[in-house]
């Protein structure tokens, strides 16, 4: 049975499932509202699994009988070495996380590269900004209580050289990849818990879908040694990263069927002395394709 599914109705429900209210919850306002237990309870459950397995959002409208698909992981691309190769460079894998699909790796950026990524940002560095997952734009993140700033891809011969470092790492093209982005978290800063990867609900995220593919892994290297806090958390999976200089944390969300995984779901947690860089790289499925910048008229004379 196919019946009305109103997108307003349907970010609604998204949006409090995201900042973190209980599907139960969500489900008793709506019910308050009039709808009748049921057809809420399948509305709430379909955002739901929208959101926990990497389905497209409901349209419009919402099949009953439909059931929803289950994300399953492609082969690591890491392989399962000790040791990798990047270049000239031994990197050693530290750790790793069966699901989602993860590895800490070490040795990966040294302490003088640290210091001049960090030092090319600090003078760019804005209040960060990310994509919302419900309207597709950009938007100062209240999840992220941080500074950052956007390289270009090849920007700079240290940010090319890293960049070819991880695509030798990952086996990704570097075009693949979205700008470098460089974080900074003060004393207090943190990142609550999110999804790296698009939610296709809307046009802004679906066009960026269509032009380059969703983003199926990230890639973080830790710039400096936190005092405190600040470590990469895994709240599914119960899996902590210290931050730590010169490491990286390399996880994939995506798979061949062109699923996203929930179980990526992730934080920064809060730096609780001293202060946290890292550099992070979004990698897609396709070539990145920024979207087009919207021209100015130009008034005649």
């Amino acid at each position: 049975m196919i019946v009305d599914f109103a997108n307003g109705l349907r970010d609604w429900i998204a949006q409090n499932l995201i900042r973190g209210c209980q599907p139960q919850a969500v489900l008793r306002e709506l019910v308050g509202t009039g709808l009748e237990e049921p057809l809420a309870l399948a509305m709430v459950q379909a955002v739901s699994n929208a959101l926990l397995y990497g389905e497209a959002m409901p349209q419009g409208k919402l099949d009953l009988a439909a059931p929803p698909a289950r994300y399953v992981p492609d082969p690591g691309r890491l392989g399962q070495a000790s040791m990798l190769k990047a270049g000239n460079r031994d990197v050693p894998v530290l750790a790793r996380l069966q699901r989602p699909s993860a590895a800490l790796l070490g040795s990966v950026i040294d302490a003088d590269e640290c210091r001049q990524l960090i030092a090319q940002a600090r003078p760019r560095l804005e209040a960060s900004t990310v994509v919302d997952p419900i309207t597709g734009l950009d938007k100062v993140a209240d999840h992220r209580s941080s500074g950052g700033m956007f390289f270009k891809l090849m920007e700079t011969p240290l940010v090319a050289r890293i960049e070819r470092r991880i695509a030798a790492l990952t086996g990704l093209p570097i075009e693949h990849g979205e700008g470098l982005q460089i974080l900074h978290y003060p004393t207090g800063a943190e990142s609550t818990a999110h999804y790296d990867y698009l939610m296709p609900a809307n046009e802004a995220n679906t066009s960026s879908i269509a032009r380059s593919g969703q983003r199926i892994a990230t890639f973080i290297m830790y710039l400096n040694d936190v005092d405190a806090g600040g470590e990469t958390t895994f709240p599914h999976a119960g899996w902590s990263v210290l931050p730590r200089r010169g490491q990286a944390l390399f996880f994939e969300y995506g798979n061949a069927q062109g699923r996203t995984d929930p179980m990526s779901l992730h934080a920064g947690n809060k730096v609780l002395a001293g202060e946290k860089w890292i550099a992070t790289k979004w990698i897609r499925e396709r070539e990145f394709i920024p979207a087009p910048v919207p021209s100015r008229s130009v008034p005649s004379a």
